[in-house]
């Protein structure tokens, strides 16, 4: 079984966000799954078969993190893409079945790949009691994201905030599904991004997740709404750091990144 790892939202090795990619004839059991994901140790590991021709999609396609499944993941489908493209697998774009629907991925002329997801349904929420505490700053506004995602999106002040944010990861785990999406406008969007995140999900095993596609199906739209443009581009402040370029189509939302094989390796037991 080869296994690759991906840095996916980076044009170089050692930043974005490094997922597993694992190519299969079929998909074995969920234990087995899960084992591989866990001895890979990433935040996510995709795994993916071919379908017979003629379908809905081309490739089946699963998220596994360290602890679980996962119902969407846009880093690991960027660095599945990537594979099957650089490794001839497949051409042109690929369409995905996901247990959030049949996601494309389609690559750029100049080297991207760009993932067409359902944009997040945003529901503007009271900010749970003791959630400012948890996170390390305070809401200026809450909004649930939806069931596919399971993250609270809470904005807070400013990019010096969401940058130095140091969260009580344990208190974090009790306020949402997943965990918490921070972000901030910009301070300077000459710098070529337009507005800033971090992504802390506790309750699937990640403790702060370094760029999440996912995530800016619900970043792209409310910044897009916030600033008045349907195309921005989001940096998210982790410590590897990672751009994603976002196009809100109403109810889909396109991400836009690079990605990187840094390991082509073999799985012996």
């Amino acid at each position: 079984m080869r296994i690759r790892i991906v840095d996916a939202f980076t044009d170089r090795p050692f930043a974005g966000n490094p997922a597993g990619v694992v190519l299969l004839d079929a998909f074995p059991g969920d234990d087995r799954l899960q084992r591989i994901a866990l001895e890979v140790n990433h935040s996510e590991t995709a795994f993916a078969h071919r379908l017979p021709a003629g379908g809905e999609a081309d490739w089946a396609l699963r998220w596994f993190t360290p602890a679980t499944e996962v119902a969407m993941c846009g880093h690991a489908t960027l660095a599945t893409a990537h594979v099957l493209h650089t490794t001839g697998a497949h051409e042109g774009p690929v369409r995905f079945a996901t247990r959030s629907g049949v996601l494309i991925a389609a690559p750029g002329e100049d080297g991207s790949i760009t993932l067409d997801f359902p944009t997040a349904p945003l529901t503007e929420v009271e900010a749970p009691a003791g959630v400012g505490g948890a996170l390390g700053a305070e809401p200026l506004t809450v909004l649930d994201t939806g069931p596919n995602i399971g993250d609270l999106l809470v904005e807070v002040a400013d990019e010096e905030t969401v940058r130095g944010l140091a969260p009580d990861l344990p208190a974090l785990a009790a306020h949402s599904e997943r965990g918490i999406i921070a972000t901030a406008r910009a301070e300077d969007p000459a710098r070529g991004y337009d507005y800033v995140s971090r992504c802390f999900f506790p309750n699937v095993g990640i403790d702060e997740d370094p760029v999440t596609g996912s995530a800016h199906t619900a970043l792209g739209p409310f910044w897009s709404e916030r600033l008045g443009r349907p195309d921005l581009t989001g940096l998210q402040a982790s410590p590897r750091s990672g751009r994603v370029r976002t196009e809100v189509r109403g109810g889909r939302t396109l991400l836009s990144g690079h990605a990187v094989t840094v390991i082509d390796g073999e799985l012996l037991a």
